[in-house]
């Protein structure tokens, strides 16, 4: 199963890098794009500052219960905490998902941008391709 599809994907990227020869074919690595990123860089250092902050509930948490003897009150500090702790890992997974996701449209929208203004045909991303096309990593540029 695994060697036909193995097979299958292969003659797939060999039809269509063949009937590509005579098409105007670009490359970008994406990952350098993203780690080179003021914005992704921006928001993993914005990331680890709430990721402390959740570690603070925790120390509360553990500072509280500590002091505590009665087991129905340590329960209910427990459920306490835990449930900040969820509702504001939650927010804060959202949230940064949800900004990834815009750096991500802007990425490619930069891309899309170059390559209809130098009109290739198409753009891949570096690690799919084995030879070929213009590396245009350097010329994209994010804001």
């Amino acid at each position: 199963m695994k060697k036909s599809l193995v097979v299958l994907m292969f003659g797939f990227f060999l039809t269509t890098c063949c009937s590509m020869a005579e098409n105007n074919v670009a490359v970008v690595d994406l990952q350098k794009i993203v780690s080179d990123s003021s914005q992704v860089k921006q928001l993993k250092q914005e990331h680890e500052k709430k990721m402390e902050e959740l570690n603070k509930i925790i120390i509360n948490a553990r500072g509280e219960i500590s002091n505590e003897t009665d087991e129905n009150k340590i329960i209910k500090i427990e459920e306490k905490y835990t449930n900040e702790f969820n509702t504001k890992k939650a927010m804060l997974e959202r949230d940064y998902n949800n900004r990834l996701s815009s750096i991500e449209k802007n990425i490619k929208d930069e891309i899309a941008k170059k390559a209809e203004k130098e009109k290739y045909d198409y753009v891949f991303a570096k690690s799919v391709m084995l030879y070929g096309g213009k590396d245009i990593t350097n010329e994209i540029h994010i804001k």
